[in-house]
């Protein structure tokens, strides 16, 4: 017997593993309940036909049948079931790799005989070997009346077959606290589905075969897509004009002290359209913009639509290799730009032959004609391009046209209930795509646009108070900058009497800042909003009127007129609840990369259930929800998000693979504890000094996309298979911190109370920070600042850290603010930040 049990351990010891059904009733009520759906004659004929050719029993059928469907409901091509045997049930694992019905047929079958050559060996033995347990269980053998028992403390779902009347019926079990009626009976029928294909042609490929029956894919297609809704027959700019004739003396935007009205905006935009008319712009002609986030901006913006040219923007601070890269690569010939912000743009410029770049001064001066041009502009026309990480080392420009822009912008305006005298505050970055909906929305239905500027974003309590002092109605940030509002708001409460709705996008909103802002503010709604860059922004949004519940904040629904897909490799939606990518159809999807057609054709397509119309894949991976709501579940590939921008860890990658003597690369995401997110880079090869790297990767890379670290190494980690193991390059990552320099601790009182606080805001152990560490080379960001100056209250600016990044300098101006000298350091000092 022991003998026995040790082969069958060894036999098992790879079975384990747990393939988890999805979770789907909106009324989780504890019980059991059963399904049935009879088995068609011709399909149990066929079925015992085929498994008689092949030597096995009609059980090993269902056996393959059942694997295909736990496939398909766990996105998974390794997959465990419990399997029924005369001593109970054991865990089966069954490999479910493409291949034809036969090939999966013959695999099922050569487990199910390793799972019946030990037919002594304890139950509790065989799991004890297998490991953790299974949420299935499938009785393979025919049963006559009823089966026996229900599906049992840890099973969800119980599958067999019965014989009733002299038919074969398939019987399903079901816990009802994880499955409805309605859910039970769609898996039922992915059985039946399974089975007729498979007897009907076991040659063909299974994993092609769509499991979805008409009801479900019709729902999938049609009943969760945004309401719709028909879009006006005129352009942005054009909504806007209206509200000027509506009230040209109310004020449509201000920035700082300055102020314009609706006809002053309205007559410098159209003096820079017909500039640009002026100086030969045609139709779809890309105007590249590099301003500040300012009133000049804004007029440049509209003007550029109202001339149907294609806005570009460019913030002047970027790289002037970056700068270059995204004029060539959009072939832009004419560029708006302010004085004060030609440093990069003239050396960006002088790579660029043919550009003609405009001061904008010079453009609202040009022309005396302040009236609307009238030029027909179609909806399928080019709006606008934004860049984002491009994996090849080169940024993609994401083309959008005029029907995606206004659908999108009509969408905020009414879930986030912009009206009449609505403020919208204005605080992403030009190249953020969220930026052009802050600053237009409101000019488009009445409202006044408030641009922060970036000075009083980085210091949270004047920001706080620009919030009050504009009467600002409707906010939008990424999360982690509102992790820093509810960081001062819960120091110093204080209320915020016209704040109406705060939304947030670009990183995944986790519920316990969710119920941070509802415990602070109750009475004010919270978006959580999902969109891409190439679906013209947000095309989901999941209005909270109260804290959320569960592990995770949903995507909510599409928005009107965007349809949502989620799909397998072959872009057929998957069953209701299983994990797929999710893919965008409708209005919302743009043209795709300007100039790229190599990366636009794989990631745009033809949407295969609506003709002449465009899908997109977006990489992103989600599920659908009982209550009708998208679930975000991460990224597909190495794409990542960090303080709201996307980033291809294979740009940074190629762009530092490039650098003179670096032989291999490989960029991770590191997670500090309650700190910011960092890029961390590990190479072999090149120089050594992190500082060389860093400096060289921000002459053509932005700063989001420099890594905070740098690790070299003899060689980089490999899985047995040969591919580099990420998985231990993030380990090591957390093992090393950001830096191998030597370190030199604390030295003063002042010093180790600062440490405590860097500790507490990077999220890195604070035995780990040096006196001579750069606040920025260790992963900190202008948002990880502020936070910072919230942490020390208000001891330093955000300012102050800029210009005494070193934690050493940065402890000496607060002793000098102090008007006294450093102290020894005391054996445990009190955190600035325990508070």
């Amino acid at each position: 017997m022991e003998g026995s049990t040790q082969e069958a351990r060894t036999s098992w010891r790879d079975t384990g593993g747990r393939t988890s059904l999805p979770r789907w009733t909106c009324d989780p009520v504890p019980g059991v309940a059963g399904c049935e759906r009879t088995l068609p004659a011709a399909v149990v004929t066929a079925a015992h036909r085929l498994a008689a050719g092949l030597g096995m029993p009609i059980g090993t059928v269902l056996l393959a049948a059942h694997a295909r469907v736990l496939a398909a409901l766990s996105g998974e091509d390794e997959v465990v079931t419990g399997y029924l045997t005369d001593g109970g049930p054991v865990p089966c694992r069954l490999s479910v790799h493409p291949g034809s019905w036969r090939d999966l047929l013959l695999r099922t079958r050569r487990v199910e005989a390793g799972l019946l050559a030990h037919p002594d060996v304890p139950r509790d033995e065989v799991t004890s070997a297998a490991g953790p347990g299974y949420e299935t269980v499938l009785d393979a053998g025919e049963r006559d009346g009823e089966q026996d028992g229900g599906p049992g403390e840890d099973v969800v779902l119980r599958a067999g077959l019965v014989r009733r009347d002299g038919m074969l019926v398939l019987r399903l079990q079901y816990r009802t606290d994880v499955l409805d009626v309605a859910c039970a009976d769609r898996i039922a029928g992915y059985h039946l589905t399974a089975l007729e294909h498979l007897v009907a042609d076991p040659d063909a490929e299974h994993s092609t075969t769509s499991l979805l029956s008409a009801g479900e894919l019709r729902l999938q297609l049609e009943g969760l897509a945004g309401p719709r809704r028909p879009l006006p027959g005129v352009r942005l700019h054009e909504l806007f004009e209206q509200q000027v004739r509506q009230s040209p003396d109310a004020v449509a935007a201000g920035y700082g002290e300055q102020r314009w009205t609706y006809a002053e905006l309205d007559a410098r935009a159209n003096r820079i359209a017909r500039c640009l008319l002026a100086h030969g712009l045609c139709a779809e002609d890309v105007v590249a913009v590099v301003t500040e986030r300012d009133l000049g901006w804004m007029a440049a913006v509209l003007g550029v639509f109202k001339a149907g040219g294609a806005y570009l923007p460019v913030e002047p601070q970027l790289p002037p290799r970056r700068i270059a890269a995204m004029l060539t690569r959009a072939a832009c010939r004419l560029v708006l730009f302010e004085a004060g912000s030609t440093g990069n743009l003239d050396a960006a410029l002088a790579s660029c032959p043919g550009v003609r770049a405009i001061p904008l001064g010079q453009a609202w001066a040009e022309s005396c004609d302040a009236t609307d041009l009238g030029l027909l502009i179609g909806p399928g026309r080019l709006a606008y391009i934004y860049f984002t990480s491009g994996s090849t080392g080169e940024p993609k420009g994401a083309m959008c046209e005029h029907a995606g822009l206004l659908n999108h912008v009509l969408a905020k305006i009414e879930d986030l209930a912009i009206g009449a005298g609505t403020v919208v505050a204005q605080t992403a970055p030009q190249c953020f795509d969220i930026s052009l909906w802050q600053l237009v929305s409101a000019v488009l239905v009445g409202g006044r646009t408030v641009l922060v500027p970036q000075e009083v974003i980085l210091d949270v309590p004047r920001f706080v108070d620009t919030l009050v002092a504009e009467r600002v109605a409707v906010l939008q940030v990424v999360p982690s900058y509102l992790d820093a509002i509810l960081a001062h708001l819960e120091r110093t409460p204080r209320p915020l009497p016209d704040l109406r709705c705060v939304s947030t996008t670009g990183e995944p909103l986790k519920p316990k800042l969710a119920r941070r802002w509802f415990a602070a503010m109750p009475g004010i709604p919270l978006v959580n909003a999902y969109g891409l860059t190439e679906t013209s922004d947000d095309t989901n949004h999941e209005i909270l009127h109260g804290p959320p519940d569960g592990d995770r904040v949903p995507l909510g629904r599409p928005v009107a007129n965007v349809r949502v897909y989620v799909v397998d490799e072959h872009l057929s939606p998957v069953p209701l609840g299983a994990p797929g990518e999710i893919v965008f159809s409708g209005v919302c999807v743009g043209r795709g990369y300007v100039n790229d057609p190599d990366r636009t054709r794989r990631a745009f397509a033809a949407d295969p259930y609506r003709p002449g119309e465009r899908l997109y894949r977006s990489g992103d991976l989600g599920r659908w929800r009982a209550d009708g709501k998208l679930d975000f579940l991460g990224r597909a590939d190495t794409q990542v998000k960090i303080r709201g921008f996307r980033i291809e860890i294979g740009e940074i990658e190629n762009t530092l693979l490039r650098l003179p003597g670096v032989r291999d690369a490989a960029v991770v995401v590191a997670d500090g504890t309650g700190g910011p997110r960092r890029l961390v880079a590990f190479h072999t090869g090149g120089p050594a000094d992190p500082d060389v790297l860093r400096r060289r990767l921000g002459e053509s890379l932005p700063a989001y996309l420099v890594p905070a670290a740098f690790h070299r190494r003899d060689r980089l980690p490999l899985t047995p298979n040969g591919k580099l193991d990420r998985a231990a390059l993030t380990r090591l990552a957390a093992e090393l911190g950001d830096g191998e320099a030597d370190h030199h601790a604390p030295a003063t009182h002042t010093e180790r109370r600062m440490a405590a606080a860097w500790a507490c805001v990077l999220g890195i152990a604070e035995d780990a920070i040096g006196a001579r560490d750069d606040f920025f080379d260790r992963g900190g960001t202008s948002l990880a600042a502020v936070k910072l100056a919230i942490a020390l209250d208000r001891a330093v600016s955000p300012a102050d850290v800029t210009r005494h990044p070193v934690l050493a300098d940065l402890a000496r101006l607060v002793d000098a603010r102090a008007d006294r000298r450093p102290e020894p350091a005391a054996p445990a000092p009190d955190s600035l930040t325990s508070r």
